[in-house]
């Protein structure tokens, strides 16, 4: 084949504000609380598995005012069927973000066991943690984004973790059973709506991140205003996520993915294939920018702990990643969520540099050396990407781009992987 095209780095130029004093904030914010925390209380604070920057900051944060607002405070995981739906599992996935009972100074209370706390209006079971319900109020941390499954006017949010995290796997595996009738937005609205109502939910953080994958706002919602609320907030969210502005992509290198990246590993709102089956045809026929006909992934998160969701709509992976697959986790993750063709391993070869070559001679291109490539570190870091010259010949008009490098070869150590 043709040698491999050379790279450019490229800078999108986001605009950045100035960065959030995040105590003075979480203290503003909490005052909207504090009055509904009597002294002695026992709250209940559910902590997800997402990579949220500031996670372990935010936490101790909150954890600090809920204790001088005279409350006693315990951290739950509210994580649906991750870890391999087991509390040691779950416990693992918060101690990659430093959040252990030694480093918050508080138990955390990791059984998975629920009871059923009422039915919504279609007759779904909607289910809670009982180490939440026997608490005296219960407060959610979690950021607000785009859902990685659907879209409409809810993301993922407060709403989807009141129903995932306090519903444990057994929530979750309900949810995505309603989601399949009535559609993940209405399935996520109803039974959140039967969870305010019927335990001690008192609201939660809801926390927006800006392009650079920086705490950009937070913001306290109570119990009765967290649906209106939510709403807007997605909207600012959309505004804020980072995306690839590019019409077409030969191939895209995906350096890493994971649930501390996606709830699917890679973000379906980047990559523009959905996590219920993607067409591998490589004509466009009508289908949204950016189109993308290859994706190659290299490597999972070390974070994800082997769960390797979302690998079904990579094309090409390595012998590395595919060893690297917890397949029990990443089977529990995936048929809970009802989507097993989420976990499906595609073809994979031992190094980078024959995945990449196998990728581009699958395209019908009649010189691989100019084939339009795009290489980034997940779906959360795109303020800076590598790109191909062909695809920079295309955008580098752009005012939104800046390069920040000139064109080089890419760079392999002696195994055949990308440096």
């Amino acid at each position: 084949m043709s040698s491999f095209p050379r790279f450019l780095r490229v800078r999108q130029n986001f605009s950045r504000p100035a960065p959030l004093d995040l105590a003075v904030v979480l203290r503003t914010e909490f005052e909207k609380l504090r009055s509904r925390i009597a002294p002695g209380a026992r709250i209940a604070v559910g902590v997800g598995s997402r990579g949220i920057t500031n996670l372990k900051a935010i936490i101790t944060e909150v954890l600090a005012l809920l204790r001088a607002a005279g409350a006693e405070p315990f951290i739950f995981p509210a994580m649906g069927s991750h870890g391999g739906a087991t509390p040691e599992g779950q416990r693992e996935i918060l101690a990659s973000y430093d959040i252990t009972e030694e480093s918050m100074r508080t138990p955390i209370r990791a059984s998975l066991e629920v009871r059923q706390v009422g039915v919504t209006p279609d007759g779904k079971p909607v289910w809670c943690s009982l180490e939440a319900l026997a608490a005296d109020g219960i407060v959610l941390v979690n950021r607000v984004k785009p859902h990685t499954d659907f879209s409409g006017e809810l993301g993922s949010g407060l709403l989807k973790m009141a129903v995932v995290g306090l519903g444990k796997r057994a929530g979750a595996a309900a949810m995505h059973l309603a989601a399949s009738e009535l559609g993940h937005e209405r399935a996520i609205r109803t039974m959140a709506g039967v969870l305010i109502r019927e335990t001690p939910l008192l609201g939660g953080f809801a926390i927006l991140e800006n392009q650079f994958h920086e705490t950009a706002k937070i913001s306290v919602l109570l119990r009765e205003e967290m649906e209106e609320s939510e709403d807007a907030l997605l909207i600012e969210a959309r505004r804020l996520m980072p995306l690839l502005p590019f019409d077409e992509i030969d191939l895209l290198i995906v350096d890493r993915i994971g649930k501390n990246i996606s709830g699917t590993g890679m973000d379906p709102n980047v990559i523009m294939r959905s996590i219920d089956g993607y067409s591998s045809l490589v004509r466009r026929d009508g289908r949204p920018s950016p189109f993308i006909r290859r994706i190659f992934v290299r490597d999972l998160t070390p974070e994800t702990h082997g769960n390797a969701i979302g690998i079904g709509l990579a094309d090409i992976t390595t012998t590395r990643l595919a060893r690297a697959m917890d397949v029990k986790i990443s089977f529990v993750n995936a048929m809970t969520a009802l989507t097993p063709q989420s976990a499906k391993l595609p073809v994979y070869f031992d190094t980078d540099r024959e995945s990449i070559e196998r990728a581009l001679v699958s395209l019908p291109l009649p010189d691989c050396g100019a084939a339009r490539i795009v290489r980034i570190a997940d779906t959360l870091s795109l303020t800076e990407i590598a790109v191909s010259e062909a695809l920079w010949a295309d955008v580098k008009g752009r005012a939104e781009f800046t390069a920040i490098s000139e064109p080089r070869e890419l760079a392999f150590d002696g195994e055949g992987n990308l440096v």
